[in-house]
């Protein structure tokens, strides 16, 4: 049984990783400004798929391998520096779009729900949330099995608030690139923050210690 004092911690710490600015919410943000909230709905499932697998990677140990290792933890960074970096070429290549005349690029939902899942796979910061920082929530006087049990209590806590605060920013954005579309607006201009964004998200996934 947790204490409340240690859940309340970690709905605050869940909280501050998910509302901290990073590739995720970039990613559902623009997703739902250029292709509408149904995107955006299927940028966060794609986001949260990966919480998901987090969650069962904590619970069955592996985290903790991945943890102890310098060498997995520094694949994981930078393989998620190169996607972030990825994501900034194809950005600026192909600007998020919203056209009165129907012109806005669209992309496949199973693509964008695929790159939700990867771009939150390999960031950094819900990488070390879950790796290291999770467990610290779960009591050592516990047994494996109890701990396990606890472990899968807060990944299900942190996914749910994840879920709903993401599935609100795609609501959101939803709605303001609906409002830009029927009144022949366009966000092709978010290609220079977000760019500028993703690029400084993959220099500091990169260089960090």
């Amino acid at each position: 049984m947790l204490a409340p004092t240690t859940l309340g911690a970690f709905v605050l710490a869940s909280v501050a990783v998910v509302v901290i600015p990073g590739p995720n919410l970039v990613y559902i943000v623009t997703s739902s400004m250029a292709q509408g909230t149904r995107a955006g709905l299927a940028s966060a499932a794609g986001v949260e798929t990966a919480t998901l697998l987090y969650v069962v990677m904590t619970a069955v140990g592996l985290s903790s391998l991945i943890a102890s290792s310098d060498l997995a933890l520094s694949t994981v960074r930078l393989a998620g520096a190169g996607y972030l970096a990825y994501l900034a070429v194809r950005t600026f290549r192909h600007p998020p779009t919203v056209a009165l005349d129907g012109n806005t690029t669209v992309r496949p939902i199973r693509d964008i729900y695929r790159d939700g899942a990867v771009v939150n796979l390999l960031n950094p910061k819900v990488a070390l949330f879950f790796l290291a920082f999770l467990p610290q929530f779960v009591s050592s006087e516990v047994s494996r099995s109890d701990g396990r049990a606890q472990l899968l209590t807060l990944g299900g806590i942190f996914f749910a608030l994840a879920l709903a605060l993401d599935i609100g920013y795609a609501l959101v954005a939803g709605a303001a690139g609906d409002w830009l579309h029927r009144r022949g607006g366009t966000i092709s201009w978010l290609r220079w923050p977000v760019c500028a964004v993703y690029l400084a998200l993959a220099g500091y996934a990169a260089l960090r210690n």
